[in-house]
């Protein structure tokens, strides 16, 4: 038999001329796209922000650098400082984008930390890139919230009633060891001996430090139900004023609004602005946030998002709406919800507005064997009548059909094909910027599967 010839393979040979970055990845790549796209923002307040007055010390990293670095961690699951400084050493693409640079972990930690806040507005440049390429139309958008895993565990989480019961038993605890600390230092060095009752005042500055830290959580946790005490007051107050106007009398409530935190309220000491919220995919309760997404029907690319710890979605309807009117100057012309966003607030909203929306009130939504009752409505129907009515039509139910398959899908990227399942930062303004930076991020995947 011939002995065959293999391709020439020589792990020493030296390269004569140098060789091309833009070489080392095909032109479809995602790097190349992501490149190209950070290139044409506008990072001149990123790039002011390590302004000196005389310019000295040392040059930092090039932030347009560091962002195509970063974003490109986040869009294809990497989302560890250290995994990412280490890509930039393994990874080809990786060292692509930071032009054989080898930033440390605790450079891309500052980085992002630096810029945070930014991320809102390069979410909003991303959308509006998006909408110029026309890959964003707003024919419908479809609206949902996922609960995302926050940097703390609910085990590190104590109700109010527990937390006063523990300053209680702590008080008479510290006041022991004081005693006994007491008696130790009047006691005859003889029967002491060599023993300097150094044990005492260590078990004294751990509960005391206990203590410390549960008063501080109780004091955040009444300050938090005086604030929303205050808030219903003021609601209250608005809509007297508004009834009186309209000639009707004001709205009698049976309770006040109670400022004392109920026994059962929590407070998380690792990460005070999480709270404890019902993951819908696992139905059990995680310490965490609420992410919102609005995504477009066309190509599912994300036009509006925040983040905030409120466990229920009712409340962040007309908000996100009012974001997707912010970042792209126009509006919806059909809006999709589930269940979640029900409220006759909203739908009131939503008609003023003059929005066509679709947003279930119940599972009948779901169901094609409820026929839609014919005639009109009822003298006196509220708005939730009408919006369950419109759902029944077979207009409403083609058109409620869409939702799941337009944004469910969205987050089933973030957290199954991304594995961004927890966040990283602790804080509610720290991980709203670390939500807009991972739905760019995800934004820019899908254009790039686009273009």
């Amino acid at each position: 038999m011939g002995e065959r010839k293999f391709i020439a393979y020589d792990p020493g040979q030296d390269l004569l001329l140098p060789p091309s970055l833009q070489d080392w990845l095909p032109e479809s790549h995602l790097a190349h796209f992501i490149s190209d796209t950070v290139e044409s923002f506008d990072l001149s307040d990123w790039e002011a922000d390590y302004d000196t007055k005389t310019g000295s010390g040392a040059p930092p990293f090039a932030p347009r650098m560091m962002l195509k670095v970063l974003i490109y961690g986040y869009a294809t699951g990497v989302f560890s400082s250290r995994k990412v400084a280490a890509k930039c050493v393994e990874d080809v693409a990786f060292r692509y984008l930071s032009a054989q640079l080898t930033p440390d972990f605790r450079s891309f930690q500052k980085f992002r930390k630096r810029h945070l806040a930014r991320f809102a507005d390069l979410f909003v440049q991303v959308v509006q890139l998006a909408q110029e390429t026309g890959l964003v139309k707003l024919g419908c958008i479809a609206i949902d919230g996922s609960k995302m895993k926050a940097n703390a565990s609910k085990h590190k989480s104590m109700s109010y009633r527990r937390m006063c019961q523990e300053i209680e038993k702590l008080e008479g605890e510290i006041s022991e060891i004081i005693g006994r600390a007491q008696a130790a230092d009047d006691a005859e060095d003889a029967e002491l001996g060599d023993y300097n009752g150094y044990s005492l005042p260590d078990a004294l500055s751990r509960r005391e430090q206990r203590l410390k830290t549960i008063q501080a959580a109780k004091a955040r946790l009444e300050e938090r139900v005086r604030q929303r005490a205050k808030a219903e007051e003021e609601r209250r107050e608005a809509q007297a004023k508004e009834r009186v106007e309209k000639g009707e009398k004001p709205k009698r409530y049976r309770k006040q609004p109670d400022s004392t935190p109920k026994a059962k309220e929590q407070e998380n000491f690792t990460d005070p602005d999480s709270r404890i919220v019902r993951d819908g995919a696992t139905k059990g309760f995680i310490q965490g946030y609420n992410g919102q997404a609005a995504v477009d029907d066309k190509t599912q690319i994300i036009v509006a998002a925040d983040l905030n710890n409120h466990a229920s979605d009712s409340n962040e309807l007309l908000p996100i709406l009012d974001q997707v009117q912010a970042n792209t100057g126009a509006s919806p012309k059909t809006v999709l919800a589930d269940a979640g966003y029900k409220s006759e607030v909203n739908f009131e909203a939503l008609e003023e507005r003059e929005t066509e929306a679709y947003i279930a009130c119940g599972r009948e939504a779901y169901d094609p064997r409820i026929s839609c009752p014919h005639g009109p409505l009822p003298q006196g129907a509220s708005h939730t009548d009408r919006m369950e009515r419109r759902l029944k039509t077979k207009k409403g139910r083609e058109k409620y059909r869409k939702r799941k398959h337009i944004v469910e899908p969205v987050f089933g990227w973030i957290k199954n094909v991304l594995g961004f399942r927890q966040v990283s930062l602790r804080g509610e303004a720290n991980v709203r910027g670390e939500w807009n930076l991972i739905c760019l991020s995800l934004n820019l995947r899908r254009m790039a599967a686009r273009t």
